[in-house]
């Protein structure tokens, strides 16, 4: 690149877009790559603090930022990702449908330890709406040498999955068996079913059936049969989880032959989880919080179920780290700390 005073730069093509930032007004792009200076761009140039622009000067082995940016972006990208063009020698990468936000944290610190090398990211299993922003790429120098890249194309390609991907959480049919003699034997209205049915729903999926169940093993466990004979493919189940004798929700998972994961997640609210499978089939015990609690770790772990991943108690208590719900009076998730 060759240094030139904007006084003289009349007729000068611009090899990288010149920011404009109005306090209040605006902050992107007042002139794009490529823009031929005429003399009526000298004075917003000196207005924006330009007295020096950059002209080309072609060396071989460099590439553009906006070059850079590209290669970078389409790198790191899997599947459910669109991208937009270059911006300020930046790359916007957006998820092309609703679902979860998969990001490899080791991928992402590889790259970032590149010197000139810039990935930002939302978090891992992060819920995102079509179009959402997810991420954006970038490098610091508006020319870079091309071996850096070629670095960082090769790194992407020592990891099994892709950096980047957000994966749609899939339809299923769900099963939901509220437990408690109070709620079985009519004396209370039950509160439990309406909050599951329309979590299930706006994730996408159905409720196949909702069936009662008092603290009894053998109801509870005919009730999850039952379910899993007409197909289900998820099964709540609610209350039931504490430590009081009449509580017996996990030992009736336990006891029908169900592969345990967890009973207790690192989560708060939501400690009293339980996560287990029969064969494929995802059953959870959900303690009483999900239903007075906005968020919980019913709320971590479900959609992740949905995309169609088999989690470990590994996976589960990970979540120890972000998992503190602060309570808030007006809930934002997933735009906070919980889950993170």
């Amino acid at each position: 690149m060759e240094k030139i005073k904007v006084r003289d730069s009349v007729g000068a093509i611009l090899i990288h877009d010149m920011t404009q930032i109005i306090p209040g007004v605006i902050k992107g792009p007042r002139f794009r790559k490529g823009h031929v200076i005429s003399e009526e761009d000298i004075p917003v140039l000196l207005s924006m603090g330009k007295e020096h622009i950059y002209v080309w000067d072609q060396k071989p082995g460099l590439i553009h930022e906006n070059e850079a940016a590209e290669r970078l972006a389409h790198a790191v990208s899997g599947s459910g990702l669109t991208l937009d063009e270059p911006k300020e020698g930046k790359i916007t990468l957006m998820a092309a449908h609703d679902g979860l936000l998969y990001s490899s944290v080791d991928g992402i610190l590889a790259l970032n330890t590149i010197e000139g090398v810039i990935l930002s990211t939302l978090h891992n299993h992060y819920p995102v709406k079509k179009g959402a922003k997810v991420a954006g790429t970038r490098v610091v120098p508006l020319m870079i040498d091309e071996k850096v890249i070629l670095e960082a194309e090769e790194i992407v390609q020592t990891f099994t999955t892709p950096i980047l991907e957000v994966k749609p959480l899939k339809p299923a049919k769900v099963g939901i068996t509220i437990t408690g003699s109070e709620v079985f034997h009519g004396r209370i209205q039950d509160k439990f079913g309406p909050v599951l049915r329309s979590k299930v729903e706006n994730w996408g999926s159905t409720v196949l059936e909702q069936t009662y169940a008092s603290d009894d093993v053998s109801l509870i466990q005919g009730s999850i049969r039952d379910q899993l004979a007409k197909g289900a493919e998820m099964i709540l189940v609610s209350g039931g989880m504490s430590v009081d004798p009449d509580d017996v929700t996990p030992t009736a998972i336990k006891e029908m032959g169900a592969e345990l994961i967890t009973y207790g997640a690192p989560v708060l609210p939501g400690a009293m989880f339980l996560l287990a499978y029969m064969g494929d089939v995802p059953i959870m015990g959900l303690p009483g919080c999900v239903m007075y609690s906005k968020t919980t770790a019913f709320d971590l772990v479900a959609p992740r179920l949905l995309t169609g991943e088999r989690l470990t108690r590994h996976d589960i208590v990970k979540l120890g780290s972000g998992g503190l719900c602060l309570d808030c009076p007006v809930c934002t998730y997933p735009h906070c700390s919980f889950g993170k």
